[in-house]
């Protein structure tokens, strides 16, 4: 491993006390490095020399690494000895699939983009906040396509609705102006992902997060205009440097997205009926038909969109589905 002029430094790449603490004493001599993309019998990464291509450890697959994931691997062979516990990480589900498959790792703030027009679908936005929030990753909802309706302001109220605190920014992805309106979840030291479906402009948006600069652009994509979806043009995840600082993780689009393992998540989510529940006159209250119910009563009150109620419902037993049932001694489950 040799020293690249352009190379970024540890602190630029997201390294923190967080992953230095972790470092054994024996390690010392071991270099960390961020993984960079993840391919199927391969992986690349970046650290302080510039470009790392790791050597997996025998037996070691790449499903077992993720975008942003920190490694140290060997100076003089460059094989890769250790994965650093993850600070976040980003996990989604697939329709027919109960294993999570790992989307990004030591993420500070997911950008989940969906555009003012047919894209915009509140049970598919909530599962990317739920995914976020189980992830321990802060969600920032960005709207594109303004310019193609005069509902922005709707979009916006409709937007930040689904989730208590959250932010939403209406921009124009291919504008410069884009990176400054995401400035303040951007710099070194940061790392942010963009998820979102084809064609809403994620890739445009890693693009003018990266700057003109970048080695390598996203390639991107139009909608078809009868039904707002677009075309996979990005097929793998993948670590750019942005220009002001700090790393943008692009993925390819979702048009499908269920959940698992995020019971904390949809909490965080449903905040307004979660904490409704402790009022209700039942402990195991189902806040369908039980008499004295805070969540039904709120409902009834008009304070409660019902739509809502009925994706919390939905989404809770999905999650219970899609949740691996933990196997005791003698095969005896728990959860």
């Amino acid at each position: 491993m040799t020293d690249h002029p352009d190379a970024p430094s540890l602190f630029d790449l997201g390294w923190s006390a967080f992953f230095a603490d972790q470092v054994l004493p024996e390690e010392a001599g071991l270099v960390p490095v961020r993984i960079a993309s993840v391919h199927r019998a391969r992986l690349t990464a970046l650290g302080e020399a510039g470009p790392v291509a790791p050597v997996l450890a025998v037996h070691a697959t790449t499903g077992d690494f993720a975008v942003g994931d920190f490694v140290l691997v060997d100076p003089a062979t460059t094989t890769l000895r250790r994965r650093l516990d993850r600070k976040s990480v980003l996990e989604r589900r697939t329709e027919g699939s109960r294993v999570a498959q790992l989307a990004a790792a030591n993420v500070d703030t997911l950008f989940v983009v969906t555009s003012c027009n047919a894209d915009f679908n509140p049970a598919r936005l909530e599962r990317y906040l739920a995914m976020a929030n189980e992830g321990d990753i802060d969600p920032v909802i960005v709207l594109t396509k303004a310019d193609t309706t005069d509902a922005v302001a709707r979009y916006q109220t409709e937007a930040a609705a689904l989730q208590s605190g959250l932010a939403v920014v209406v921009l124009n992805p291919r504008e410069p102006a884009a990176a400054e309106a995401l400035a303040q979840w951007c710099g070194p030291g940061r790392t942010v992902a963009v998820v979102g479906s084809s064609g809403v402009g994620k890739s445009t948006l890693v693009n003018t997060l990266a700057g003109p600069g970048q080695a390598l652009p996203q390639q991107t994509g139009g909608i078809r205009e009868h039904d707002a979806k677009g075309r996979h043009t990005t097929t793998a995840r993948s670590l750019h440097a942005m220009a002001g600082g700090g790393f943008v993780i692009d993925t390819p689009g979702m048009r499908t997205l269920h959940v698992g393992d995020a019971a904390g998540g949809i909490e965080t989510l449903f905040s307004e009926i979660t904490e409704l529940a402790p009022a209700c006159r039942f402990r195991d209250c189902t806040h369908a038909h039980e008499p004295g119910c805070a969540v039904q009563a709120a409902v009834a009150a008009g304070t409660l969109d019902p739509e809502r109620l009925n994706r919390w419902r939905k989404l809770l037993t999905e999650n219970r589905h899609n949740t691996p049932v933990v196997t005791g001694p003698r095969g005896n489950k728990r959860r």
